[in-house]
């Protein structure tokens, strides 16, 4: 009986007991009660999103068309073969990562300075801050109407400011020149996305320890050295999240563009999301559309795996 009992490996005083199967899933909320508690958070998900995205993507293998006389039946990849093809889509394509590029990489840097300035101990820093939220707590809708405003060419605030300066000589249409228009929507979408990255990141800013900054400073390092040294490395898990969302809100916008230029002039402010639009219901293409859809949700996965695999391997250097 000793002698068995001296045979058995000892276990170490904080070392936990094994867990069975049953107990890893109970500690995860993966038993009965578990998976039953997450079902009123996991059906709305299925059915409002999982659900209509699955049937959307099927659609891409159809020749589903609005008022088809003759049903719908499997095509395979003809769409894909047609969109291969399609040149249009393409130079959509093109103007979307154009867009998309341009704003978040804009909305990043005015929103880091812009998060810097609210960071610090000014009066009435209440009222900037909540200055800053205006945008984020208008509907698209109405950012575009108010910016079509702005912009209009007889009577918008923007030549009249140009004209008293004596900047400009005659009336600019910002929105109707095939030079000008993605400029000016590029504009208006860094102007409307700007809040939410700037409290996301002036939520970063307040988890940076003080004792840093002022050892830093101690140590003789000037404004530039303390942000790179001590702000950015807390920050950058911060920029990497934020900036990966920002991509893909902006690449898949559909109302801001849609309201102040629908696309135009000329289709210079065509976004992928437009052109599938266009083709599902204003021309009733819905296997085509939806075949844009699933390259253009190939294309964001791509592109995000990249990211995540450069990002993955700074960290595990």
């Amino acid at each position: 009986m000793r002698a068995g009992l001296a045979a058995r490996p000892s276990r170490g005083a904080g070392t936990p007991p094994p867990r069975t199967a049953a107990a890893r899933r109970r500690v995860l909320g993966l038993d009965k009660d578990g998976w039953f508690l997450l079902l009123p958070a996991l059906v709305p998900i299925l059915v409002l999103s999982v659900g209509p995205l699955l049937y959307g993507l099927s659609l891409a293998f159809t020749n589903a068309q609005s008022g088809a006389v003759h049903g719908t039946s499997l095509t395979g990849l003809e769409n894909f073969a047609n969109l291969r093809l399609d040149s249009l889509f393409w130079e959509s394509f093109k103007i979307g990562l154009i867009w998309a590029v341009s704003v978040t990489a804009l909305q990043f840097l005015m929103s880091l300075g812009l998060a810097l300035l609210l960071n610090q101990n000014l009066r009435m820093r209440w009222l900037a801050r909540t200055l800053a939220l205006v945008p984020w707590a208008m509907p698209e809708v109405v950012i575009g109407i108010m910016w079509r405003l702005v912009y209009n060419s007889d009577a918008g605030i923007l030549n009249s400011t140009l004209r008293h300066l004596h900047l400009i000589s005659t009336n600019i249409d910002w929105l109707s020149d095939l030079s000008l228009a993605l400029p000016a929507v590029i504009v208006v979408g860094v102007w409307a996305g700007m809040p939410q990255t700037t409290v996301v990141l002036l939520a970063g800013l307040q988890n940076v320890p003080l004792e840093l900054h002022e050892a830093a400073a101690i140590d003789g390092a000037g404004t530039w050295r303390r942000f790179m040294t001590v702000t950015w490395p807390t920050l950058k898990p911060v920029v990497f999240s934020i900036t990966a969302l920002n991509f893909i809100w902006n690449f898949n916008s559909f109302g801001l563009v849609y309201v102040l230029t629908n696309g135009g002039p000329g289709g210079a402010t065509r976004l992928p999301m437009l052109f599938a639009y266009d083709e599902a219901f204003r021309y009733g293409q819905f296997g085509y559309a939806a075949a844009m859809g699933f390259v253009m949700i190939a294309v964001i996965a791509v592109l995000l795996t990249v990211f995540l695999r450069n990002r993955l391997k700074e960290d595990d250097q």
